[in-house]
C-alpha cells in the first residue's frame, strides 16, 4: 500500500530530527524539542486513519518517536551519571527511517550519546582526581586532559560504529550467499521435479498404449475363441451324423441272424 501524505511528512520530520539529534546542540537549542512535539501529534492523527500502515511500521515510527522523547529528557538532567543511567534505557530504533542510511539514525544517535556521556563522567573524575592529587597543575592542563578524553571516545565511537558496520556487511555477504545458495538448490530441485514429471507422462502415455494394445488383442482372441468353437461344433454334428448313416448302413447290409 502507498505511503500517504501524512506518513511522508512524518518520515520527513522523522528523519530531520534524527539529523539534529545527531549533531552537536547548544544547551538554548529548541527546534529539536519543537520538533518532537510536532512527531507526536503527527503519530497520533496517523494512528486515527481509516488507511493507516501496518501494525509493524506504526510500532518502529512509535519506538523512534520515544525514542527522541526520551533522549530529550535525558539532556535535561543535571548529573553526567543521571544521563548516563537514562540514556542505557533509552530504545532505538531496529529499521532506517530512510533508504539512503544503511544503519537506523537512532541507533548511531545512540551510541553516540552513550559515548558522550561516558566522556564526560571520565572526565569529570579524572578531573576531579587530578585537582585533588595535583592541585599545582594550572587550568590549561585539565582542559587538554578533558580534550583528550573527548578524541578517545570520539575514537571509540568511531571503532564501535565501524565494527557494526563491519558486522553489517559481513551479515550481508552471509545473508546473498545464503540467497545464492538456496536458489541453485531450488533451481536443481524444480529441475528434479521437472524430469520425474517427464518420466512420469511418458509412463502414462505408454501405460494408455499398452492398454490399448492390450484390449485389441483381448478383442481378437474373443473373436478367435468363438471361431474355434463355431467350428469345433460342426465337426462334432458331421461327426454324429457319419456316425449314425453308418450304423444304419450296417444294418442294412448286414441283417440279423437268426
Amino acid at each position: 500500500m502507498a505511503a500517504t501524505r501524512l506518513e511522508l511528512n512524518l518520515m520527513r520530520l522523522l528523519s530531520r530530527c534524527e539529523a539534529l539529534a545527531a549533531e552537536r546542540r547548544d544547551p538554548e537549542e529548541w527546534r529539536l524539542e519543537k520538533y518532537v512535539a510536532a512527531l507526536e501529534e503527527m503519530l497520533r492523527e496517523l494512528k486515527k486513519q481509516s488507511s493507516k500502515p501496518a501494525p509493524e511500521l506504526l510500532n518502529e515510527y512509535s519506538r523512534k518517536v520515544d525514542f527522541l522523547k526520551g533522549l530529550l529528557e535525558a539532556e535535561k538532567l543535571s548529573s553526567s551519571t543521571e544521563k548516563a543511567l537514562a540514556n542505557q534505557f533509552l530504545a532505538p530504533g531496529r529499521t532506517p527511517t530512510t533508504t539512503k542510511e544503511r544503519t537506523p539514525a537512532t541507533k548511531t544517535v545512540h551510541l553516540q550519546t552513550k559515548a558522550r556521556c561516558t566522556g564526560k563522567m571520565r572526565s569529570e573524575l579524572l578531573g576531579t582526581v587530578c585537582f585533588v592529587q595535583m592541585p599545582f597543575f594550572s587550568p590549561f592542563s585539565s582542559c587538554r586532559g578533558l580534550a583528550s578524553d573527548e578524541k578517545q571516545s570520539a575514537v571509540e565511537l568511531d571503532a564501535v560504529l565501524q565494527h557494526h558496520q563491519d558486522m553489517q556487511e559481513k551479515l550481508a555477504e552471509e545473508m546473498l550467499s545464503l540467497a545464492r545458495s538456496l536458489k541453485n538448490n531450488t533451481l536443481a530441485a524444480q529441475n528434479v521435479i521437472k524430469q520425474d514429471n517427464q518420466t512420469l507422462s511418458h509412463s502414462l502415455r505408454m501405460a494408455d498404449q499398452n492398454f490399448e494394445k492390450l484390449k485389441d488383442e483381448s478383442d481378437r482372441l474373443e473373436q478367435h475363441a468363438k471361431k474355434s468353437v463355431n467350428w469345433l461344433l460342426w465337426i462334432m454334428l458331421i461327426v454324429v451324423c457319419f456316425i449314425f448313416i453308418s450304423m444304419i448302413l450296417f444294418i442294412r447290409i448286414f441283417p440279423k441272424l437268426k
